[in-house]
Protein backbone atom coordinates (compact mmCIF):
# COMPACT_ATOMS: atom_id res chain seq x y z
CA UNK A 1 0.00 0.00 0.00
CA UNK A 2 1.40 3.37 -0.94
CA UNK A 3 1.45 6.42 1.34
CA UNK A 4 -0.26 9.53 0.06
CA UNK A 5 1.41 12.83 0.93
CA UNK A 6 -1.60 15.09 0.70
CA UNK A 7 -2.05 15.93 4.39
CA UNK A 8 1.66 16.38 5.09
CA UNK A 9 2.17 18.49 1.98
CA UNK A 10 -0.71 20.76 2.95
CA UNK A 11 0.67 21.09 6.48
CA UNK A 12 4.09 22.02 5.12
CA UNK A 13 2.63 24.63 2.78
CA UNK A 14 0.36 26.01 5.48
CA UNK A 15 3.34 26.51 7.79
CA UNK A 16 5.20 28.52 5.12
CA UNK A 17 2.11 30.57 4.25
CA UNK A 18 1.58 31.38 7.93
CA UNK A 19 5.18 32.61 8.23
CA UNK A 20 4.79 34.78 5.11
CA UNK A 21 1.62 36.46 6.37
CA UNK A 22 1.86 40.23 5.99
CA UNK A 23 4.42 40.18 3.18
CA UNK A 24 3.71 42.36 0.12
CA UNK A 25 1.94 40.97 -2.92
CA UNK A 26 2.76 37.51 -4.21
CA UNK A 27 5.18 36.90 -1.35
CA UNK A 28 2.18 36.26 0.89
CA UNK A 29 -0.12 34.63 -1.67
CA UNK A 30 1.87 32.19 -3.83
CA UNK A 31 3.60 29.23 -2.21
CA UNK A 32 6.80 29.15 -4.29
CA UNK A 33 7.46 32.89 -3.92
CA UNK A 34 6.43 32.81 -0.25
CA UNK A 35 8.89 29.99 0.45
CA UNK A 36 11.76 32.00 -1.03
CA UNK A 37 10.74 35.10 0.92
CA UNK A 38 10.48 33.16 4.19
CA UNK A 39 13.88 31.53 3.68
CA UNK A 40 15.45 34.92 3.01
CA UNK A 41 13.74 36.52 6.01
CA UNK A 42 14.88 33.70 8.30
CA UNK A 43 18.45 34.28 7.11
CA UNK A 44 18.10 38.00 7.82
CA UNK A 45 16.72 37.30 11.30
CA UNK A 46 19.64 34.96 12.09
CA UNK A 47 22.15 37.62 11.04
CA UNK A 48 20.14 40.28 12.89
CA UNK A 49 20.42 38.40 16.17
CA UNK A 50 24.22 38.48 15.81
CA UNK A 51 24.25 42.15 14.79
CA UNK A 52 22.12 43.13 17.78
CA UNK A 53 24.89 42.09 20.16
CA UNK A 54 27.40 44.08 18.10
CA UNK A 55 25.17 47.17 18.04
CA UNK A 56 24.55 47.14 21.79
CA UNK A 57 28.27 46.85 22.51
CA UNK A 58 28.90 49.87 20.24
CA UNK A 59 26.19 51.83 22.06
CA UNK A 60 27.62 50.96 25.49
CA UNK A 61 31.13 51.99 24.43
CA UNK A 62 29.84 55.30 23.05
CA UNK A 63 28.01 56.05 26.32
CA UNK A 64 31.03 55.13 28.46
CA UNK A 65 33.27 57.28 26.28
CA UNK A 66 30.90 60.24 26.58
CA UNK A 67 30.78 59.88 30.37
CA UNK A 68 34.54 59.45 30.60
CA UNK A 69 35.19 62.58 28.52
CA UNK A 70 32.86 64.59 30.78
CA UNK A 71 35.18 63.54 33.61
CA UNK A 72 38.40 64.45 31.81
CA UNK A 73 39.59 61.12 30.44
CA UNK A 74 39.09 58.92 27.40
CA UNK A 75 37.43 55.54 27.01
CA UNK A 76 40.66 53.61 26.55
CA UNK A 77 42.42 55.26 29.51
CA UNK A 78 39.30 54.77 31.65
CA UNK A 79 39.05 51.06 30.84
CA UNK A 80 42.80 50.57 31.33
CA UNK A 81 42.64 52.30 34.72
CA UNK A 82 39.71 50.13 35.83
CA UNK A 83 41.53 46.98 34.76
CA UNK A 84 44.71 48.05 36.61
CA UNK A 85 42.66 48.66 39.78
CA UNK A 86 41.01 45.24 39.49
CA UNK A 87 37.51 46.66 38.96
CA UNK A 88 35.66 44.13 36.83
CA UNK A 89 32.45 45.79 35.66
CA UNK A 90 31.10 44.96 32.23
CA UNK A 91 30.33 47.60 29.62
CA UNK A 92 26.57 47.24 30.05
CA UNK A 93 26.76 48.19 33.74
CA UNK A 94 29.28 50.97 33.09
CA UNK A 95 27.08 52.47 30.35
CA UNK A 96 24.07 52.38 32.66
CA UNK A 97 26.10 54.13 35.37
CA UNK A 98 27.31 56.76 32.89
CA UNK A 99 23.70 57.61 31.99
CA UNK A 100 21.84 57.16 35.29
CA UNK A 101 24.44 57.53 38.06
CA UNK A 102 26.79 60.38 37.13
CA UNK A 103 28.27 60.70 40.65
CA UNK A 104 29.15 57.02 40.90
CA UNK A 105 30.65 57.10 37.42
CA UNK A 106 32.71 60.16 38.36
CA UNK A 107 34.14 58.23 41.33
CA UNK A 108 35.04 55.37 39.00
CA UNK A 109 36.77 57.86 36.70
CA UNK A 110 38.83 59.17 39.64
CA UNK A 111 39.82 55.61 40.53
CA UNK A 112 40.72 54.90 36.92
CA UNK A 113 42.88 58.05 36.70
CA UNK A 114 44.69 57.05 39.90
CA UNK A 115 45.21 53.50 38.64
CA UNK A 116 47.34 54.42 35.62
Amino acid sequence: MRIKRAVNAVKKRRKIMKLSKGYFGAKSKLYRVARQAVMKSLMYSYVGRKNKKRDFRKLWIARINAGARLNGTTYSKFMCGLKNNGINLNRKVLADMAVNDAQGFAKLCELAKAGK
